[in-house]
């Protein structure tokens, strides 16, 4: 006896989740195909659009567009220097507040010393390195500087750093010392080629608190700071060629105080070396009233780069772009979790359409399966029957059938020459309601009833569709299509006992498979052969001699080319005598079959309307001036009406 164990779930793909739904996006390509677009141009407008609640990539790009927009407004770049400049002023402003009441020689020396001091903002921090304040809150102010630089140069290469800083003690800084010579070795170490996984967990346990971002491997950590330093040479660039002096001065002097300018030059360089893809010489244009010291420009200059790779990423406007290609990580930390959530889900999309059999990969392309094929013509098909009148709908059956057709369920009383099979059960029990009990038991000619049965009537169909340019320079190619493809459905699923071939026509006809109809373009030549695609719908028709003929052609225009003696095709604009002729002795071809060529025409022109009425007068068949909108409505009518037709002849 078996045992089934029980536990608590812990993550992966939920057992108990209904299927994913594609039918919605299944639906919404199959409108854009019948609308003239391919499976692929249809998929990649849906990811552009989204569907249902979930952002679409136009939705992500504009709303990263509008962080773009915000980040470029975040403030003025040159905030370090302002603030050093406003701590130098305030420390000498107190200064010689305390040196004003001294009479000495040596206060107005050190007032001189002040006066001649440059304007140069680095320089003068520079000159005061060693001068003697007489004022502690002067000093105070000048050691302000010398921390604020440290800090605000510390946190442009590692976010976070100024505020984990701020008021440290002199064991920090070392301690700040030992983790960039540690990382820095650690660099050289993989650069040799080491392995440098053990050496990269030790690191991460000993100084992650300097990574606020968290990084699992080497890599990660390598990214994230050299795209920091990336930003932060931008910043510098972006700056005047005046401030970029300054604030390289005042950062140099910081640095080498706290015994940390060798070791930023050697992890800029190994940064450097690593992602040279990275944009290093950019310059950036960053708008704002509000001051941003360095850490918080570079923050926000390393947004603008996100956000600037975001956008690339969604606009999907290059080759061989794809989903893959967003980064999740970035996209969470512009948009939120949401936003990767959408973005999973139109990556998601597009496997499950072809896991569920809807969509495949051909050679590259995108294709629709031949269950695909059918959603889309059983949607077409459902859209011209809504707007059909309920009485035209119905399988139109002959009840009169032979032993061979279907069992209806019914049964009747049997009459002479009838060779449906007899219903045994019915029989005998009208032979004990008329007799009783009595036995043995006698059967007479009026206890018999047989099971009626129906016979479907057959039909040949061939629908004609242009595939001229002309369709498309008029816009009635879609609804042609999609006509094409809701015909094709309703044969073969209500009444597979018919035979449709549709046949496509321009220069030349040929026959379309039903796997070509989604994909399905017109060709961009010259020519509307009929004659062609008469003659093949003549084949057609004679490999069915005992079916219903159905012929129905959809044009926009008159006959323009016809087939020459040697197979080629000949084109002649208005329509040639020959052209006419030819085409019409096809028209006669399929009138002696006992066939009749309905037309619907999808344009006015005089020339269309001479000559379809000249096929109808020879043929005996009807016209329809359809607009584009009501072709598939027009086209399957005429076909059950053909039907219809045969099955009262057969009566």
């Amino acid at each position: 006896m078996s045992r089934s164990r029980y536990g608590e779930w812990r993550g992966g793909a939920d057992p108990l989740a209904p299927p994913y739904d594609v039918t919605e996006a299944l639906d919404e390509i199959g409108d854009d195909v019948l609308g003239g677009l391919s499976p692929a141009e249809a998929m990649r407008r849906l990811m552009r659009q989204g569907l249902g609640s979930r952002r679409g990539l136009d939705d992500l790009l504009r709303d990263v567009r509008k962080r773009q927009r915000n980040a470029r407004r975040a403030g003025r770049l040159d905030g370090t220097l302002e603030q050093v400049r406003e701590l130098l002023d305030r420390a000498l402003a107190a200064e010689r507040a305390a040196l004003f009441p001294d009479p000495s020689d040596d206060a107005r020396f050190a007032e001189t010393r002040l006066d001649a001091l440059p304007s140069d903002t680095a320089r003068a921090v520079r000159e005061l390195a060693d001068y003697e304040w007489r004022s502690a809150e002067a000093r105070a102010a000048y050691e302000e500087i010398q921390d604020l630089l440290r800090r605000e140069v510390l946190d442009s290469q590692f976010r976070g750093m100024k505020q984990a800083l701020e008021g440290a003690d002199p064991q920090a800084m070392a301690r700040v010392r030992e983790m960039m010579r540690a990382l820095n070795d650690m660099l050289d170490a993989d650069a040799r080629g080491e392995d440098t996984t053990e050496q990269f967990a030790s690191f991460m346990q000993e100084y992650g608190e300097f990574f606020p971002d968290n990084p699992q491997t080497l890599e990660e950590l390598v990214d994230s700071l050299a795209r920091r330093a990336a930003a932060a040479q931008r910043l510098m660039n972006s700056l005047s060629p005046e401030q970029q002096a300054e604030l390289a001065e005042l950062m140099m002097q910081a640095m080498s105080d706290a015994g940390l300018a060798s070791e930023m030059g050697r992890l800029a360089d190994q940064l450097r070396a690593r992602r040279p893809e990275l944009d290093w010489s950019g310059r950036e244009q960053v708008r704002g009233n509000t001051p941003l010291g360095l850490g918080d420009a570079t923050t926000a200059l390393e947004e603008v780069a996100d956000l600037d790779e975001l956008e690339a990423a969604l606009s999907q406007d290059y080759a061989g772009a794809s989903l893959d290609d967003v980064d999740p990580e970035l996209l969470e930390r512009a948009l939120g979790r949401n936003a990767v959530d959408d973005l999973e889900a139109l990556r998601r999309l597009e496997r499950e359409l072809q896991r569920q059999g809807y969509l495949q990969r051909a050679g590259g392309e995108l294709q629709l399966t031949p269950r695909g094929l059918r959603r889309l013509g059983e949607n077409a098909l459902r859209r011209i029957f809504a707007k059909l009148h309920a009485g035209g709908r119905g399988d139109h059956d002959m009840h009169d059938a032979g032993a061979a057709g279907d069992p209806t369920g019914a049964t009747r009383k049997w009459e002479f020459g009838d060779e449906q099979p007899i219903d045994v059960v019915r029989t005998v029990r009208n032979a004990v309601l008329r007799s009783g009990p009595a036995r043995p038991l006698r059967l007479q000619v009026d206890d018999f009833e047989v099971v009626e049965t129906e016979r479907r009537s057959g039909a040949a169909v061939a629908l004609l569709v242009d595939l001229s340019y002309s369709m498309a320079l008029r816009g009635t190619w879609a609804a042609a299509k999609s006509t094409a493809l809701a015909l094709h459905t309703l044969v073969s699923t209500k009444y597979p006992q018919d035979a449709i071939q549709i046949i496509g026509f321009s220069k030349y006809a040929r026959v379309l498979q039903p796997a070509e109809l989604a994909s399905l373009s017109w060709d961009m030549v010259q020519g509307t052969n009929l004659q062609h695609g008469l003659m093949l719908a003549s084949r057609h028709l004679a490999r069915h001699p005992d079916a219903e003929p159905v012929v129905l052609v959809v044009t926009d225009g008159e006959p323009t080319a016809h087939l020459l003696a040697d197979g080629s095709a000949w084109f002649d604009w208005p329509t040639h005598p020959e052209t006419l002729a030819v085409t019409m002795a096809e028209v006669e071809r399929i009138t002696r079959r006992g066939a009749t060529i309905n037309i619907f025409m999808l344009d006015d022109e005089p020339g269309l309307v001479r000559f379809v009425e000249s096929v109808a007068r020879r043929n005996g068949g009807r016209v329809f001036a359809s607009d584009a909108d009501r072709l598939g409505e027009y086209v399957v009518s005429d076909y059950l009406r053909a039907r219809r037709g045969r099955t009262a002849r057969a009566g």
